[in-house]
Parts: C-alpha cells; structure tokens; sequence
C-alpha cells in the first residue's frame, strides 16, 4: 500500500531537506515498520526526485549494483546496475537495510558517502560522479536479531544519522485514520492496541506491530471486516507462527479490541 503523508515528530523533513541541499549522506535508523521507507519516498516526491531504491541482502554483489555485460540478440551489452542509474539520473539512492548488505558491497560503496560522491566501475573503466542533486539514503534496524547484524563505525560514521520509533498514540492515530480512509475512533482504537502489545513483556517476539501492520488492519475494517478478525489476520498471525504466540496476541486483541 502506497502511503502519501508523512507525520513529522523530530524535524525529519527539515533534517532530510538539509543533508540533501549539503550534499550529506543520510541514515536512518529504527525499528522495522517504524515509517523509515515512508520518509524517503514522501521527501522525494516533494523534493522532485527519481527514487532508486536497493532491497540489500547478503546474496547482493557489487556487480549487482554497479552494473554487468548482457547478452542481448548474440552481442554483449553493458547494463547500468540500480546505484549507477541513480548517479546518471541524479535520484535519491535508498539503501534499505543497508547492514543486511555483504561487506565488499558496502566497501564499494563508500566512494559515494564520502567528498569524492561517485563510483569507479573497473569493467567499463568509468567513473560515475554524482551530480549536485544525488542523494544516498540508508536505512537499517539496529536492534535486528538482537545485534548480530551491525554497521560498523567506519561506515557509520560517513553518513548524518537519524533515528525513529514509532509514533505516539496521537500521531499514529492520525495516520492510519487519513491512510485508511476509517474513523478517528476506530483508528486510535489500532493504534492503542498497537502501543500496548509494543510495551507488552513476554510475548517473545521478534519484531513488534508496526505502524503497516495497524494500516493493514483498518484497511480490512475499512471494507466490513470485524475489528477483532483483522486485528488477528493483519497482526496477530503475520507476527508469529507460533501457535502458541499466535493464540497469547488473538487473546490481548479481544481483550482490548
């Protein structure tokens, strides 16, 4: 679902506006479904910029982003990878989960986070400079499989970082109320049940409800499901396959729902 508003609570817009105008590389990190995606999409449709978006993955390589020969019709053709036709088309970059990436895959990327902004693709022996309009954008979760998964500091400590949580009730309420087309009392009932389950001990979970998750769910309120039946299909069941899990969050939803 494509979400069209952005509820700023930290000054996110105006710290993305100024990384893009400085020409700084931005991280954004926080937990899953918190509305880092969100963001990015939402500040380049209002700055007037392609997005180029990279899902990272350890089964990404360098050449994968960078670029690779074809074969086309018997001849062999080279193709731009996603980070060298964002450079060509001046778009936003968005590394999403940027820690999920292979270390040669992030190493090759740091000529782009630093002054010299561009890339050396020794296959075509070309440099791609980055013009005053690119932007790279990442984003990760550090609290992902509790650590395992980190950026280490040198490559932190190239970018701007900005961290985001969940919204508060208020905020949150407001959000899915305008995305999901429902009521305002039906929303803030979501986004209580989304707070309560976020703080709730002992669930053992491995990521919490997100902000989709409850836009998810009034979705399917929104088109005659009971409130109880989409709070188990869009969050209770996507949260677990535990069944045990699975029936402790159906019994905290009915029990607040």
């Amino acid at each position: 679902m494509a979400i069209d508003i952005f509820i700023s609570t930290k000054n996110e817009e105006s710290i993305f506006t100024t990384c893009f105008a400085t020409q700084l590389p931005l991280l954004i990190k926080g937990p899953t479904g918190c509305g880092k995606s969100q963001l990015v999409e939402y500040m380049a449709k209002k700055l007037n910029r392609p997005l180029i978006k990279v899902s990272c993955n350890e089964d990404t390589n360098a050449a994968d982003l960078l670029g690779r020969y074809l074969l086309k019709s018997g001849e062999t053709v080279w193709q731009d990878g996603p980070v060298t036709q964002a450079l060509r088309t001046s778009s936003i970059l968005y590394l999403d989960e940027l820690a999920e990436a292979r270390e040669d895959v992030i190493v090759a990327l740091h000529p782009l986070t630093d002054h010299r902004r561009e890339v050396h693709i020794d296959k075509i022996n070309e440099t791609v400079k980055a013009t005053n309009d690119f932007m790279v954008v990442a984003s990760y979760n550090p609290g992902y499989q509790k650590g395992i998964k980190e950026l280490k500091p040198s490559t932190k400590q190239r970018f701007v970082c900005l961290s985001m949580d969940y919204l508060n009730v208020h905020d949150e309420t407001r959000l899915i109320a305008e995305v999901a087309q429902i009521s305002l009392k039906t929303a803030e009932q979501l986004a209580l049940l989304g707070q309560k389950i976020r703080t709730k001990e002992g669930l053992m979970l491995k990521e919490t409800v997100s902000s989709r998750l409850l836009i998810n769910a009034a979705s399917l309120i929104k088109n005659n499901l009971s409130t109880r039946l989409a709070c188990h299909l869009a969050i209770a069941e996507v949260l677990s396959d535990d069944r045990e899990i699975v029936n402790a969050l159906k019994d905290y939803i009915n029990l607040y729902i």
